[in-house]
């Protein structure tokens, strides 16, 4: 053996024999002196241990990661639909509650009905209704939309009845421009791209026209109630060489977006 390991085994036999030469209260001391020198690795070790473990229990599986995503994807997918439905009926019960308003100002007898079709050939001309000759339907019942016209009754079933609106060749009107002159004409067709404007045939060659002049019905015909209210003047022109002036009306109901139509009791 060499020089310095002969040097390191003389201190340790030399500290051993020290150690045991020491009372036991110095001992004590000593071991506890040791032991705290020591602890924090052991702490460190412990709580090395420790976290590995949580590590192990929070690593989920991917296919249990992609079935949780998936659920609440569709979970996601089912408030945002439950969302939109209930903004819907909302906005339904707003309408509604306008139209009853509506009603209870008019002295007009009226009956609430919801439009359940529209004619797929051209659809902004007939709409069918939910109210039928069980709930008093008769065929050439005034329909309005608020406050204005948008057609008539032009047959009934059971249960349903066909509205015809303003425009078709079916549903003439007699109305007057509310001027000086009370300008009286007759509603028409109307425009093949446009449906919210209808021609007035037969006014006066000499009528006194402006644009935003209302347009209301004349009561002439026994069919339409006089003053209920159809639309405004667009313009106007001089047809057949003069001998009358044919004008547009816009129409003040929007047809191809009706929901809910009144129809006027007798």
């Amino acid at each position: 053996m060499k020089r310095p390991h002969y040097i390191a085994l003389g201190m340790v036999v030399l500290f051993a024999l020290i150690l045991l030469n020491l009372s036991d209260q110095t001992t004590a001391r000593l071991k506890l002196a040791i032991g705290g020198l020591f602890l924090p690795l052991f702490g460190l070790a412990t709580t090395t241990h420790e976290a590995a473990d949580r590590a192990g229990d929070a690593i989920t599986p991917r296919s249990e990661l992609l079935k949780q995503n998936e659920a609440l994807r569709r979970e996601n997918e089912q408030l945002r639909f439950d969302a939109s439905q209930a903004e819907e009926a909302e906005r339904q019960n707003a309408r509604l509650r306008k139209l009853l308003e509506r009603k209870e100002k008019t002295r007009r007898k009226l009956k609430l009905a919801s439009v359940v079709l529209r004619d797929p050939a051209n659809w902004w001309r007939t709409v069918q209704i939910d109210l039928g000759s069980r709930d008093g339907m008769t065929n050439d019942l005034p329909v309005l939309s608020g406050d204005f016209l948008v057609g008539r009754i032009a047959s009934v079933s059971i249960d349903r009845s066909q509205v015809v609106l303003l425009g078709d060749p079916n549903c003439k009107v007699a109305a007057t421009v509310r001027n000086e002159a009370n300008d009286v004409g007759v509603l028409g067709i109307g425009g093949p791209f446009d449906g919210s404007l209808v021609e007035l045939n037969y006014l006066s060659k000499t009528a006194n026209l402006k644009p935003g002049q209302t347009v209301v019905t004349s009561g002439l015909g026994e069919v339409f109630p006089p003053g209920i209210p159809v639309g405004q003047i667009v313009d106007w022109r001089q047809v057949e060489y003069g001998l009358y002036t044919q004008a547009r009306v816009k129409l003040g109901a929007n047809l191809s977006g009706l929901q809910e139509v009144w129809v006027l009791m007798p």
